[in-house]
């Protein structure tokens, strides 16, 4: 059997644009008339400007994993209850965990949305994230990572290569917790969930909120998550405890108009997030 290759990152880049020089490793191919797809490891693209993945077999074995957990609710209306689906042809095999790739995975969450309130989906992606536990592990989290400056940076640690597939390249950062600095941040550069989706609800209810809440009330590792709207990209810092929605600036941001399926540009602030 092969070994699996690393995930590789791609941005398109319109001919003619400088683009300075090439990085190490850097390889090209033609993506149509006029542009390029430009693979680095470490840089999604700029903003305006789509990032291509190629991911691996065990970057899609997670977006399996994670899409066939979340596919129990995606037909699901507001009330919670699943609606009947119809039986699928006899040759219609369920996907394996590997076959899936990140727009199915996106779109899996988008249908989560449907039908729900905020509160209804961000208890979805807690129950999903909950079933991908074994039994006992928030207990067992708690103890093996109290709240401390070492169990905040080396979460902070784990975080860039365990979530890569999820967000995109992102690096620890020094940030201050309590007057304290330490190296307990997380800077995403380009968040690849937000690229992808277009929507700032999506952002907000199925990533932010309940991955914040996951760790501080579940793990009771303190979580505050700050996304950048205006370059899409995002600052974790462990050990800080989140605000209230109500206090987050994230709750008062409109849509991308241009961007995501579902917005209403008229609106002041993203309806998904009312």
């Amino acid at each position: 059997m092969a070994a699996a290759r690393p995930m590789e990152l791609c941005f398109a880049a319109r001919a003619g644009t400088p683009a300075g020089r090439a990085p190490a490793r850097l390889k090209k191919r033609r993506a149509g008339a006029g542009a390029t797809v430009r693979c680095a490891a470490t840089a999604p693209a700029p903003m305006g400007e789509k990032t291509e993945y190629r991911d691996g077999p065990l970057e899609r074995a997670f977006m399996g994993l994670f899409a066939r957990k979340m596919e129990k609710y995606a037909a699901a209306g507001g009330g919670g209850k699943r609606k009947q689906q119809p039986a699928a042809p006899e040759t219609e095999k369920e996907k394996a965990v590997w076959e899936w790739d990140y727009a199915s995975f996106v779109d899996v969450s988008r249908r989560v949305m449907v039908g729900r309130t905020r509160a209804q989906q961000q208890e979805a992606v807690r129950e999903v994230l909950l079933s991908m536990l074994p039994p006992g592990a928030p207990e067992q989290f708690r103890k093996l990572f109290p709240p401390t400056r070492w169990a905040c940076e080396f979460n902070a640690a784990l975080t860039v290569p365990f979530f890569h597939w999820l967000v995109g390249p992102s690096e620890v950062i020094e940030v201050e917790v309590n007057g304290v600095k330490q190296k307990s941040g997380v800077l995403i550069k380009k968040c690849r969930y937000l690229e992808n989706s277009g929507c700032v609800g999506m952002c907000v209810n199925m990533c932010k909120i309940p991955t914040q809440d996951f760790f501080t009330n579940e793990f009771g590792l303190p979580l505050t998550m700050n996304p950048n709207f205006e370059d899409m990209s995002c600052e974790m810092i462990y050990g800080q405890v989140p605000p209230p929605l109500e206090e987050d600036p994230a709750s008062k941001q409109p849509c991308y108009p241009n961007l995501c399926s579902m917005s209403t540009p008229s609106a002041p602030i993203c309806p998904k997030l009312q």
